[in-house]
């Protein structure tokens, strides 16, 4: 019953934590959107750019959580199965 609990709290943990990172990421993409001249992307390029940029940072902060139970990385089918949860929590948070 206790790991259930421990589960459950967990994972709104996860849920909390992508809710509140996803505003910081979309301001720190907004503010490396420039060109190499030092302007501000615009159109397709700023859109493109946007998306690779909060990919990398979902994929980096969820790299940085997929730990288990000892604190030691995740690895294979484990990290594979948590990587693709994360990701999805996130983009349903955002």
């Amino acid at each position: 019953m206790s790991r259930l609990i421990t589960a459950v709290l967990a994972s709104l943990f996860v849920a909390a934590s992508a809710f509140a990172q996803a505003p910081a990421a979309d301001s720190m993409c907004e503010s490396k959107a420039i060109d190499k001249n030092g302007k501000p992307l615009v159109g397709a390029a700023k859109s493109s750019f946007m998306k690779k940029c909060h990919t990398d940072a979902v994929n980096t902060e969820c790299s940085a959580k997929a730990l288990d139970k000892n604190g030691k990385p995740l690895a294979g089918a484990a990290k594979n199965s948590f990587m693709k949860k994360c990701q999805a929590d996130m983009k349903a948070a955002k």
